[in-house]
């Protein structure tokens, strides 16, 4: 089974792809793409941490902000949970930024990641943002972010089994395997 979730920020919609996930196998490889970058960041994802734990979600952790589908092809666990993909994009953009080619370097990162995600022989769940509903980002870097995420999501939405978009704590399923385009 692969699956993506995706939503707003704070929109609930890791909470959903944890439970999910937990359906989907009692064990398996959670995987986070944060980097704690200052204190408000390091505050941040150890909340992340303890309320995981509070769940009870007691896999295994992986935190991995930049070989991702590298983790992901030599992973044997049951099920993957990956949150999120758009802080993965984010740290490659910050590094590759001053690259002329950077767009093209993460353009290949992502379908090298939707490649290992078509391929998976585990349930994969993985949580994106979905950023492009507000306003046009007023910086360049910005909109290369904002077009490079909805490319993204929408590459590895075409590889997905389920797609769902959690609004206000509700996921909506937007795509079921019986529905494939």
């Amino acid at each position: 089974m692969k699956v993506l979730v995706t939503g707003g920020a704070r929109s609930g919609k890791s909470g959903f792809a944890e439970k999910y996930a937990a359906v989907l196998g009692h064990e398996g490889l959670y995987v986070a793409t944060a980097q704690a970058y200052d204190d408000e960041m390091r505050r941040r994802i150890d909340l992340h941490r303890q309320s995981r734990s509070e769940r009870g979600f007691r896999w295994t952790t992986a935190e991995e902000p930049f070989a991702l589908a590298e983790l992901l092809e030599r992973s044997s666990a049951p099920v993957v949970l990956v949150d999120c993909l758009t802080l993965w994009l984010s740290n490659w953009l910050l590094r590759l930024e001053q690259e002329s080619d950077a767009e093209a370097q993460l353009e290949a990162k992502i379908d090298s990641l939707a490649a290992v995600f078509a391929a998976a022989k585990q349930s994969t769940v993985l949580v994106t943002n979905e950023v492009g509903a507000g306003l046009v980002p007023e910086y360049k870097l910005g909109r290369i972010f904002r077009d490079l995420s909805g490319r993204m999501n929408q590459r590895l939405a075409r590889e997905a089994d389920q797609v769902f978009l959690v609004a206000s704590g509700i996921p909506l399923e937007l795509k079921s395997m019986a529905f494939k385009l």
